[in-house]
């Protein structure tokens, strides 16, 4: 039976035509405007850059009729609050999405990360560079952009934009009040959103539902509505040899080897099976409900294909399905640094050794108490843990040293699935992708949910649009226009739901 959301007719069946008319017509003008967006730098390290892709986007919007101003609290990017009201709406929907992103390592790209380019396929099915398209010439939805954040999460800026674009052409009118909340922190765990909220969280009391707006599609390209996201929590663990590096023949098989020694700890961490040894990590996970249940069961099964996908012969959790692994907590080693590598190694044996440690919580951890939990292991392997690099007098009390830099997390949280929202945005997703959604109850990401969830206490949703094999947070990120395509349509709908 069809959605009576996608009849012909409907207003969302007629908000779609119109987006996919204006798409189709100004296709080249769409992507100007999105390298330009891609082309300021977004990383939290660039404070400049994060304000100049805030002031691009509050003119942006206003363009589109929108009261936009930007928010500030010391010592922060400022978040972009907007408005845009209709005239006789009842509801109003707010709508997150992140401005910033992960930092790139220039000399691993393709090309420089905010220098987008066009290629007429991926680079790994040999894709070549090609010209931006001029007015009125076909675009092929296979090409793919390449640029930092070009999916993750500036994508859903270039189809918003352009979903209102088509309503204004086609003289349709959103049929809810819209508030926007633009973020320049996301990547580094939201650390000064609750202040914002605290601060002007009265802009958005009259906010029904929220929609955040990032991610992928699922793997098999089908479009999915996620109901929830993991939470997150980090630090890094430095272990100590010698006050300098010393001569790796001269001291070989005499002085501690902090390499070595930061691969055991590791190691005792999580056993060959991605099962985390820490005592009482999985402690306090939730179980799901009967609904995210009987999602998680309807899910389709593509394991395999990603594992053929990746080059991978075996994953980890054996036994467990990806969609009911990201239910758990999880730890990551982001990163090692211990001497050097390739053509700069030498014969030394390094000072030190790092790791980047992430975890992905679950709903029913708390940050502090995990990283409370991994120190403790770290102690229970022999490390006396300090806060700052040891002085000599330190090193000389303690055979195993470990610093520890603890970095803010923040919670999971999830949605009900059983609310009257959820039918809306199914419809809508049905009538711009032409199948109903995989509805997902969690992703394996991180974003801020809870402060929505539990703190505004509103029902939250999430709708991706980039393409799940789009380099996310790695070199050579992009975003498939055929995904950016169903963006627009799919942005269209939501906002004449």
């Amino acid at each position: 039976m069809s959605s009576p959301f996608s009849r012909e007719g409907s207003p969302v069946e007629r908000a779609v035509k119109a987006a996919r008319v204006y798409r189709r017509a100004h296709g080249a003008s769409i992507l100007r405007e999105f390298a330009a967006l891609l082309s300021i730098p977004n990383t939290s390290a660039n404070a400049e850059g994060l304000s100049r892709n805030a002031a691009f986007l509050a003119d942006a919007f206003e363009k589109r009729r929108a009261r936009m101003e930007l928010l500030k609290v010391a010592s922060a990017p400022p978040v972009v609050f907007g408005e845009l009201r209709t005239p006789g709406a009842t509801r109003t929907l707010g709508i997150y999405v992140h401005y910033d992103g992960q930092p790139a390592i220039a000399e691993r790209w393709a090309h420089p990360p905010w220098e987008p380019t066009l290629y007429h396929r991926p680079m790994e099915a040999g894709g070549q560079p090609r010209p931006f398209p001029d007015e009125g010439e076909l675009i092929d939805p296979e090409w793919r952009l390449y640029a930092r954040s070009a999916s993750d999460a500036k994508a859903p800026f270039a189809a918003l934009l352009a979903a209102l674009d088509a309503l204004y052409a086609a003289d349709i009118a959103p049929t809810a009040n819209l508030k926007f909340l633009f973020e320049g922190e996301e990547e580094s765990s939201s650390p000064n959103l609750p202040r914002y909220l605290k601060h002007y969280g009265e802009s958005y009391h009259d906010v029904d539902a929220w929609v955040m707006l990032d991610g992928p599609v699922h793997p098999s390209r089908r479009p999915q509505v996620v109901f929830g996201a993991r939470g997150v929590a980090s630090l890094e663990v430095t272990v100590y040899g010698s006050v300098r590096p010393v001569h790796s023949g001269h001291y070989g098989n005499w002085a501690p080897v902090p390499g070595v020694m930061l691969a055991h700890l590791l190691a005792s961490m999580v056993d060959e099976e991605g099962h985390v040894l820490i005592e009482g990590f999985y402690d306090g996970v939730e179980p799901v409900s009967t609904e995210e249940r009987a999602a998680l069961d309807a899910m389709p099964d593509y394991d395999d294909d990603l594992r053929q996908e990746l080059g991978l012969v075996r994953t980890g959790l054996e036994g467990l399905a990806r969609s009911e692994s990201l239910m758990l907590p999880s730890l990551n080693v982001r990163g090692l640094e211990s001497g050097s590598v390739g053509e700069t190694v030498r014969n030394v044996i390094p000072a030190h050794a790092t790791a980047s440690i992430g975890m992905r919580l679950a709903r029913g951890n708390d940050p502090e108490a995990i990283i409370e939990r991994i120190e403790e292991h770290i102690r229970k392997q022999g490390y006396h843990i300090v806060r700052v690099t040891p002085n000599h007098e330190t090193r000389l009390r303690y055979p195993k040293l470990a610093k520890v830099v603890r970095e803010k997390g923040y919670p999971a949280a999830r949605a009900e699935m059983d609310r009257p929202l959820v039918a809306s945005i199914s419809g809508a997703v049905e009538a711009a992708a032409g199948e109903p959604p995989i509805l997902v109850p969690t992703f394996g990401a991180s974003m801020p949910l809870y402060l929505f969830t539990e703190v505004l206490e509103k029902p939250v949703v999430v709708m991706p649009i980039a393409n799940h094999d789009s380099n996310q947070h790695a070199p050579n990120e992009n975003l498939r226009l055929a995904n950016l395509w169903y963006g627009v349509d799919l942005y269209s709908a939501l906002l004449v739901m």
